[in-house]
């Protein structure tokens, strides 16, 4: 059936038909996931795409997963989200699958549970699963932003390794009571979560090219941070949380930070919030709102190499730009500079290098020419 563009809120309709977005917004067509990923989970996917027949092992290797339960257990258990049942997010999926081009509307579910959350998990289809208290937390514009980063996942094909990484993070809890039973696991699952904080941040950047409001994006991380105080909050505090946790503290700090991290699937919320706020400053952002960005059909003649090249460059900058400890300190390493010993003493300690070797005003001017070369 030929498509007809109406005025109205939402996207398709089961008969077919194209309604424009619920307010005056900008529509991608064909475009590939490759524009909004961040360097480190395009790089990953890319190269993952490029091995010939990979998919097709991995999903058969996957045939021990449950997911016709999975799905059987929404289905019985949770809310389809429909015309009739949360019609208001039905109309959010469409409008957010019409904006991306996503070809397919996934199944939505709503499920009761008091953690706000939302997922993107299947392997030959994707599902996109919300929970209540996300429901009554955000606002009409806060959850478009949501409900366009699941769908962001389900464009750039996240939801198979979603799964993946939620059925071995609940067999290496089965198998921890057996000696070294669950070394090998946790370490995939341990990689598998390095790579899904990544695909975090390029979903909250689709989620914003379906919103096209950064405050509501904003808006919407506070919440998860702080709840439904709004009005007790300020995005450019917020922000400065972020600034204040990449910066604070010395090497231990550091290390504290790295082990934090380890056990989550999501990035720190303030860093969330810092990493779009950059994204939408900068000209990639403006590039796509322009109508410049790749499409899905020339992703076949991606480069991996070209892509590993964009990664390792975003890493050496982020390591170049970082005001971590850690971080500075593998920079000058890097750069060459000297007095290690002490460096890595005064960063452990917080000390600042008054005496010794590498202090005063001559070793002052030496570390500033080591700095601009």
């Amino acid at each position: 059936m030929a498509r007809q563009f109406i005025e109205g809120e939402g996207a398709m309709t089961e008969t077919g038909f194209e309604k424009a977005p619920a307010r005056d917004r900008r529509r991608f067509p064909g475009i590939s996931s490759r524009a909004y990923e961040h360097p480190a989970d395009r790089s990953a996917l890319v190269a993952l795409r490029k091995l010939s027949g990979f998919d097709t092992v991995f999903k058969a290797l996957s045939g021990l997963l449950p997911e016709r339960s999975l799905r059987l257990l929404f289905l019985s258990d949770s809310v389809r989200v429909g015309e009739t049942q949360f019609p208001h997010l039905y109309a959010m999926l469409r409008d957010a699958c019409y904006i991306l081009d996503l070809e397919k509307v996934p199944q939505m579910y709503v499920q009761q549970d008091p953690r706000p959350n939302a997922m993107c998990i299947g392997l030959d289809e994707p599902i996109i699963v919300v929970t209540t208290s996300l429901v009554e937390l955000l606002d009409e514009e806060e959850m478009r932003a949501v409900v366009g980063h699941e769908v962001g996942h389900a464009l750039s094909g996240h939801a198979v390794y979603r799964t993946i990484l939620l059925f071995l993070t609940n067999l290496a809890l089965k198998v921890a009571w057996i000696p070294l039973g669950n070394v090998a696991i946790m370490a995939l699952v341990t990689a598998l979560r390095e790579w899904f904080r990544k695909s975090e941040l390029s979903a909250d950047r689709a989620g914003l090219l379906v919103g096209q409001d950064l405050q509501a994006s904003m808006r919407g991380l506070m919440k998860l941070a702080g709840g439904n105080h709004i009005h007790e909050m300020n995005v450019d505090a917020f922000l400065a949380q972020a600034e204040e946790y990449e910066a604070g503290g010395d090497l231990r700090d550091s290390v504290l930070k790295i082990m934090n991290m380890l056990p989550r699937t999501h990035p720190f919320t303030t860093v969330r919030a810092a990493e779009l706020k950059k994204w939408s400053e900068n000209r990639d952002y403006q590039r796509i709102m322009d109508g410049h960005y790749p499409r899905r059909d020339e992703d076949k003649d991606t480069s991996v190499s070209d892509s590993f090249r964009q990664s390792a460059a975003h890493y050496a900058d982020s390591v170049r730009t970082s005001k971590d400890p850690l971080m500075k300190l593998v920079g000058d390493i890097a750069g060459g500079a000297g007095d290690l010993g002490g460096k890595l003493r005064d960063k452990f300690t917080g000390a600042a290098s008054g005496t010794g070797t590498g202090s005063g005003p001559a070793a002052e001017g030496k570390g500033g020419a080591t700095e601009q070369a």
